[in-house]
């Protein structure tokens, strides 16, 4: 009985030596392949989508000056969309270099969009346009915030369309995605309702201040306040006419430049919205508590690039040919980075979404264009 344990020992033992050198290089080759690529090989799988984002901007750009009042930004989006629901499924390969596109690029083409601002410019509107752009911003987020609760849309959602209704329409849905910690789903059907109900605005402010008999410059003013993109605040001006177009134009950048403040309070206000919301909808029910480490900073530094771009053109730091490169660039970026996010929109998502996010985008636009309106009619 006793030999038995030791002779059993040895035939045991042997085993695990030759066993182990085995099992450590698979351990040391899935730590390997776990490890970073070398860069060459990183760039090489960002070029496919990289270069389709690229070639879709050169269309849309082609495009915008072909197509009256339609900017590249929105021809882009509107190409990336139907890419997304013509074709079944993007090849794989082009995932990184869109994704890539949809926020490095997107970030970077927002902070030359700074580049843009002069503050003596916008201070020239007078102050009581800036009051108008504070109280339009301040309204239309919070309100969309409300009525999204009211109306049983998720916060991350209603914050979203909050930012890209009272702020710059698609840009500031996708600067706020990272902040809010947003699903794509939701980042998608905030950027395709901005596209909706901004391009209905194209139609609705000349008509409407031809009704009411608003002065053009006073129209300019409601257009710049109420409409959602840029490139939409331009086809608005175009219409009404030069005396509205430089008004119009201003008050959006205005809009454009509480970017950088709405996306700092969001940072520390976000998630208390958030959670306070979901605590609500569960009835009291305990939620769990965010894991230490993923709160996004406050202060992003694609904004703090925004800000400080707005600040040195303020200060004439910028050369004009510096100033036009930027103009160009932030074009390109920001035209490729919208046809990457047109590209998450899929009309099948978005119809499982149901008619709530649609009322509240309605709803947020109503209430955006009436605040406009009453302040512009208040300034005279």
């Amino acid at each position: 009985m006793s030999p038995q344990p030791p002779a059993q020992q040895p035939a045991q033992t042997p085993a695990p030596h030759p066993t182990g050198p085995q099992d450590a290089r698979p351990a040391g080759a899935s730590a390997a392949s776990d490890a970073p690529a070398p860069w060459p090989h990183r760039l090489a799988a960002l070029l496919p989508g990289l270069a389709l984002c690229a070639a879709a901007a050169a269309l849309a750009v082609v495009l915008s000056g072909a197509i009256p009042f339609a900017g590249s930004v929105l021809i882009a989006i509107v190409l990336g969309a139907l890419l997304r629901n013509l074709v079944a499924d993007i090849p794989a390969v082009f995932a990184p270099g869109i994704a890539v596109t949809a926020k490095t690029v997107l970030r970077l083409g927002i902070v030359l969009l700074g580049t843009k601002l002069v503050l003596g410019d916008i201070l020239d509107l007078g102050w009581g346009a800036i009051v108008l752009v504070v109280v339009v911003v301040g309204v239309g987020l919070s309100g969309a915030a409300l009525m999204g609760r009211w109306l049983g849309v998720g916060p991350e959602l209603s914050l979203l369309i909050g930012c890209g209704f009272s702020i710059c329409g698609a840009a500031a849905v996708a600067g706020a995605q990272a902040t809010l910690r947003a699903k794509k789903e939701d980042t998608a059907a905030a950027v395709a309702l901005v596209v909706l109900f901004g391009t209905l605005m194209i139609a609705v402010v000349p008509g409407v201040a031809a009704l009411t008999g608003l002065s053009p410059r006073a129209a300019g003013l409601w257009g710049g306040a109420s409409t959602h993109e840029v490139a939409q605040v331009v086809a608005v001006g175009g219409i009404l006419g030069p005396e509205a177009l430089e008004p119009a134009v201003l008050v959006k950048l205005a809009r454009v430049l509480m970017l950088a403040p709405v996306m700092a309070v969001l940072g520390g206000l976000a998630p208390r919205i958030i959670r306070a919301q979901r605590t609500a909808d569960a009835h009291g029910r305990a939620t769990a508590p965010e894991a230490p480490g993923k709160r996004p900073p406050i202060v992003p530094l694609w904004v703090l690039g925004f800000a400080l771009a707005a600040l040195v053109r303020t200060l004439g730091w910028l050369p004009a040919p510096v100033v036009g490169v930027a103009d160009t660039a932030q074009t390109w970026l920001l035209t490729a980075a919208m046809f990457a996010l047109g590209c998450g929109v899929h009309v099948r998502s978005l119809l499982r979404l149901g008619l709530r996010p649609l009322l509240l985008a309605a709803l947020t636009t109503l209430l955006v264009a009436l605040v406009a309106f009453a302040g512009v009619a208040l300034l005279g």
